[in-house]
């Protein structure tokens, strides 16, 4: 069985119809009996196996493409990779086509190169920024955290909000520490877009980023502190949380002053 994970938590709350699958008797079994019409970029049939099932030699993501099989253990990592593939098909399918693709031309190599790098990046700890006021996003990428958490903040509650993406991200956030920082990709929509509807756009943006070379490597994306969020974290009422320079770090701003 695996952990318990707490439902109620603002990051969990837009999987939370989920539950359920996640804590059947047999995981792979719980996802498979409701991923229903899901498919790889092949138009193959996705179904989630034991680990035992990708060949010796074989990559992850070739193997994925290649099959529609997705290797998954019994662990936290693994299950939350399968509930974005259930609740982000489209998204997914083209990160697993993309990193695919890049390992048939370039083979598997320790330094996997611009795209792949951003792909793994996004798929492991991808936080979608939503809005479509550029001023809130030029605060985030200017790492201006005043702006973005206290002159803003009435901001987060429609102008702006996220959505998390990476499965590792939601991984870490069983047990949040403030230090906790996701890869930030912002897309120009309301917070409330539906979750089908975003997973379309996502991956529509995405593939036109890739096909432009503007997603290639860790500048691709803007750091977020996500325990600074608003409705994230009790303490960060308080403005005084945001103080802390180990974690919400100037970045390529000039040194501001206090934020008291």
């Amino acid at each position: 069985m695996l952990p318990a994970i707490d439902w109620t938590r603002p990051w969990y709350q837009p999987f939370a119809a989920s539950a359920s699958v996640l804590s059947h008797e047999d995981l792979r079994e719980g996802l498979n009996a409701v991923a229903g019409a899901l498919r790889n970029a092949r138009g193959q049939p996705l179904r989630f196996v034991p680990q035992s099932s990708l060949p010796d030699g074989t990559a992850y993501e070739s193997h994925i493409h290649a099959s529609g099989q997705v290797p998954t253990r019994d662990n936290l990592h693994d299950a939350f990779n399968a509930l974005i593939w259930l609740h982000f098909p489209e998204t997914k399918r083209l990160l697993n086509r993309l990193q695919a693709e890049a390992i048939a031309r370039d083979g598997v190599q320790q330094m996997r190169g611009g795209l792949r790098d951003a792909a793994t990046l996004f798929d492991e700890n991808a936080i979608l920024f939503l809005t479509e006021d550029d001023t809130l996003f030029d605060a985030l990428k200017g790492f201006d955290w005043r702006e973005l958490f206290i002159t803003r903040r009435v901001s987060w509650r429609g102008v702006c909000g996220v959505m998390p993406f990476g499965h590792a991200l939601l991984e870490k956030l069983v047990h949040p520490y403030k230090a906790a920082t996701a890869h930030a990709w912002r897309v120009i929509a309301p917070p409330s877009m539906p979750m089908h509807e975003l997973d379309a756009m996502l991956a529509a943006d995405l593939a036109e980023a890739a096909e432009a070379g503007r997603f290639a490597g860790g500048r691709s994306f803007s750091p977020l502190p996500v325990m600074g969020i608003p409705g994230w974290c009790d303490g960060n009422a308080d403005p005084a949380f945001y103080e802390d320079v180990t974690v919400f770090r100037p970045g390529r701003r000039p040194p501001q002053p206090s934020i008291r």
